[in-house]
């Protein structure tokens, strides 16, 4: 092959690799100065309020402690049926009733003092420990004082706690949502008045929206409560329920203002 022809060939490879790395994003990026920036404005608006909680869960249980692990659970689920019986008892549907935790664990005998030089000992077992725990979906909030005080007298020595909560947390969200699209509507209709800007068309929304419950109450001291006491007080307070949206504008300069 001449000069001439490897001169020709070499040139084809070179246009060839050219038009791919065009092709490519960046080099496209690199490439395409000529689209204009467009400007926008970016507003954030916020929705909250609160509202009463309309269920609760309320979690407890039974631990027991026997030499063998037979008369251990024995003991735990004695209890634990009492505790199922009283809840019926309360119109407590089964369905939501679920046991949430179970737990055998052995007790072992402390190890004695020992020289450091000495073999090390098997640890003995002396007995176990078996813990049973229930969760309860409460529906009707003023029942959940006697849900507790029965699972007392049932014999429960273990509180896990309680947690406020609402049935249908997506209504009571889209509720917030709406007023915080509202707000941030609003910031942008005030931002482009007050700097003589047109939004042009609505780019892009992100939005974030969620119920925030207080601490569950986690007390164990209610197990020293004397189960004949009567109910302890119990108060659901309020949730608050928040979301917040952000709104992205297309924006230009004109001296009338109008909203998309």
């Amino acid at each position: 092959m001449n000069h001439k022809g490897q001169r020709k060939k070499h040139f084809t490879i070179l246009l060839a690799l050219a038009l791919i790395l065009l092709g490519l994003p960046g080099f496209a990026r690199a490439h395409d100065d000529s689209k204009p920036v467009v400007p926008m404005m970016t507003v954030t608006g916020t929705g909250n309020f609160a509202i009463a909680p309309d269920m609760a869960y309320v979690t407890f249980g039974m631990q027991t402690v026997g030499r063998l692990l037979a008369e251990a659970q024995r003991q735990n689920s004695n209890v634990m049926q009492k505790m199922i019986d009283r809840l019926t008892e309360l119109h407590i549907d089964k369905a939501r009733i679920q046991t949430s935790a179970f737990s055998v664990s052995p007790q072992y005998k402390p190890p004695p003092k020992h020289n450091a030089d000495a073999l090390p000992m098997a640890p003995e077992i002396i007995g176990y420990l078996v813990s049973n725990q229930l969760t309860v979906e409460v529906f009707n909030p003023e029942k959940v004082a006697a849900v507790i005080e029965q699972a007392l007298a049932a014999g429960a020595n273990h509180f896990q706690g309680l947690q406020w909560a609402l049935k249908d947390e997506q209504q009571t969200t889209r509720g917030a949502m709406k007023q915080a699209v509202a707000n941030a509507r609003e910031k942008a209709v005030t931002l482009s008045e007050s700097l003589k800007l047109k939004l042009v068309r609505l780019i892009s929304v992100n939005e974030a929206g969620q119920v925030v419950r207080p601490m569950p109450h986690t007390s164990r001291s209610m197990m020293a409560m004397d189960a004949g006491g009567g109910e302890p007080p119990i108060l659901g307070g309020e949730l608050k329920v928040e979301a917040n949206v952000t709104l992205v504008y297309e924006i230009a300069q004109n001296d009338s203002v109008s909203t998309p």
